[in-house]
């Protein structure tokens, strides 16, 4: 695929709705339907300070992405029918074979790679009532498996999901993923489990071609508390059992929050990746008032293993930052974080935060392990004028570690854009 791929996918986002065919040119359809594409300029420095002699002293490289996504309405009638589509583009603009793997490109240290890579996929979605069914590309954002996008471009999964709301306050998800596209792929690929903290000395790389998932959460308390249950499967090497529990409650001018995630997994069917046994529990608490938010997190990975989750997501877990996740087998981590909201200081579109996550009570070898990380994330979107919608991010980090990660210095720079096509 090249740059004809997409400039096929924007001809087709922007006109693809009128061109449908009579029986389903209907109001909502059309009217009800969007796309956008957005410019991100990606650079990306990690500073590997402890690497051996000969080895691979720092991971440098700047590239240009393109993403797109369109997403029709649904033909009127009591079923109602659609299409999800999304198509992007990664062009390479600084590279070496001694400062490639950054995960912007598909290559890896030693080789930098092509100058360009895409990819695209396509849903076909139904609605029936208040229940919507997608099979196609996927890019789900549940509990259990929320798709990547820490990079130039997104996780996509190829897959079957379902989305129920008949209730009142209860949303129930239920589906299957066969297949990835990895942030840095060209092709869809089996599914992995997780590879940086996990460690599988006796057995091959772990992977599966069917990722089963089920539950949902119920809202009540004016929609205040809700309650979440889920369980989802990496057939034939993990399963996992999640209870999610959030509370917000204003107290004057305070708003406080409460997140708690206790997570159960286990090895499944063939053991893929050998006997498997964690338990996470994970809490985040927060107070704002104005533009000030402040956060404590706990997080425990309890078992005989580091805890388990797809390759490349976001776990909703509260240590998952921007290099470490905290969750090696019988590690704890606590947090403290504060956030601030320029808007209330005349400069809207401006934020910031700092974040320390301190992590031990695990082991690396016969010594005790001991990390931390320190993140500064600071952002500003142009909120009006020609300009609006152009978005400048630095996320800086800092990790000490005597683990196998060591320490590290990275800092990524991202300017976007989004240009509303429909």
């Amino acid at each position: 695929m090249s740059r004809t791929l997409l400039a096929q996918a924007v001809a087709l986002a922007t006109a693809g709705a009128g061109l449908a065919l009579p029986s389903l040119a209907q109001a909502d359809f059309i009217n009800d339907s969007k796309a956008t594409l957005e410019l991100r300029n990606f650079y990306f420095n990690r500073d590997l300070r402890n690497s051996a002699p000969g080895s691979q002293a720092k991971r440098e490289e700047w590239a240009q992405g393109f993403i797109l996504k369109a997403e029709s309405g649904f033909t009127e009638g009591t079923i109602g029918f659609g299409v999800d589509a999304y198509a992007g583009l990664g062009v390479k603009l600084s590279s070496s074979d001694d400062r490639a793997g950054s995960n912007l490109l598909p290559n890896s240290y030693g080789s930098e790679g092509s100058d360009e890579y895409s990819e695209a996929a396509v849903a076909a979605k139904v609605r029936l009532s208040k229940t919507v069914a997608k099979v196609g590309g996927l890019m789900p954002k549940l509990p259990v498996v929320s798709s990547g996008d820490a990079r130039l471009l997104p996780q996509v999964f190829n897959g079957a999901m379902l989305t129920s709301q008949e209730i009142a306050g209860l949303t129930v998800n239920a589906g299957q993923l066969r297949e990835v596209n990895y942030r840095d792929s060209t092709d869809m690929q089996k599914m992995r489990i997780n590879t940086a903290t996990y460690t599988q000395k006796n057995f091959p790389l772990a992977e599966s071609n069917r990722f089963n998932f089920i539950g949902g959460d119920y809202k009540f308390n004016q929609d205040n508390t809700a309650v979440g249950l889920w369980y989802s499967e990496l057939q034939d090497i993990y399963d996992q059992k999640l209870l999610q529990l959030t509370h917000n409650q204003a107290v004057g001018a305070w708003k406080l929050g409460a997140v708690f995630g206790y997570f159960d997994s286990d090895e499944n069917g063939r053991q893929l990746a050998g006997k498997i046994d964690n338990d996470l529990t994970s809490l985040m608490l927060s107070a704002n008032t104005g533009a000030h938010t402040f956060r404590l997190g706990y997080q425990h990975s309890d078992g005989d293993n580091p805890f388990p989750f797809l390759q490349e997501t976001d776990p909703a877990i509260s240590s998952y930052l921007q290099i470490l996740d905290f969750t090696r087998a019988g590690e704890r981590s606590w947090q403290a974080r504060y956030d601030l909201n320029f808007a209330s200081y005349g400069v809207p579109g401006l934020n910031a935060f700092v974040r320390y996550v301190r992590g031990d009570e695990f082991k690396v070898g016969n010594v005790d392990g001991k990390e931390w990380e320190r993140d500064l994330d600071i952002s500003y979107t142009i909120q009006e004028g020609t300009l609006k919608n152009l978005a400048f991010r630095w996320r800086n980090a800092m990790v000490r570690s005597n683990a196998s990660i060591g320490d590290l210095d990275e800092n990524r720079l991202i300017v976007s854009y989004t240009i509303p096509l429909l």
